[in-house]
């Protein structure tokens, strides 16, 4: 992933790249240690003793992120660096505060039918509470201006960090566009994570923070 993103080409964008090893027991220490871009002063390194979760990883990065506009990039292959023109694109030409990048925009097909399922309905869900009109609220591509973190408060150590990210921006009236992304899947088997039960708390969390105003 980390070579992928170094190859991709935004123009006169400034690049910086922050690793978030949230306490990986699968190598990925030993990997970032021996890789030939390790020397490259705009990868920077950030670990967790433990491993806590996804928010909590994410949390990580966003403390030693410097840059005006945010990537949040999953390391597991399902997204592609490739797309980062056009989920930059909206902020650039000053159309979004937020971009989502959407799996469901297009039609994507490779979303089985129990992910896209509980996918739209934490969606709706989402949009009812909050007036909004998303399509794809878990997404893994999430792009911020540095702005519109200001002043909202994240907790999430898990999965929750999605819905909880999502609530506080809207709830702060930010405007997020969304883009069509491609999307290729992992199985359980190859290390997915999502359950069932993660659909569930990001119900509640959808609920809390609508009916105590993002606190």
């Amino acid at each position: 992933m980390i070579d992928r993103i170094r190859l991709v080409d935004i123009g006169e964008i400034e690049k910086e790249i922050i690793i978030a090893n949230d306490g990986s027991e699968d190598g990925t220490r030993r990997a970032i240690d021996e890789s030939p871009w390790r020397g490259d002063r705009r990868v920077q390194v950030h670990d967790h003793p433990i491993n806590l979760g996804k928010g909590a990883a994410i949390r990580l990065g966003l403390r030693y992120a410097t840059g005006d506009v945010l990537l949040i990039q999953d390391a597991d292959l399902e997204l592609d660096p490739g797309e980062y023109n056009a989920l930059l694109g909206p902020i650039l030409d000053g159309r979004a505060d937020v971009v989502y990048g959407s799996r469901f925009v297009a039609g994507q097909n490779a979303v089985s039918f129990p992910t896209r399922a509980a996918n739209r309905f934490v969606t709706l869900v989402t949009n009812v509470l909050y007036r909004a009109s998303l399509t794809d609220i878990l997404t893994g591509y999430k792009v911020f201006r540095r702005e519109a973190l200001a002043g909202i408060g994240l907790r999430g150590v898990g999965f929750d960090f999605d819905p909880e990210v999502t609530a506080k921006l809207l709830l702060a009236r930010r405007r997020i566009v969304e883009v069509p992304i491609g999307y290729s899947p992992r199985r359980h088997a190859e290390g997915k994570k999502v359950r069932w039960t993660d659909g569930v708390e990001a119900l509640y969390v959808l609920i809390r923070y609508r009916l105590t105003a993002g606190k």
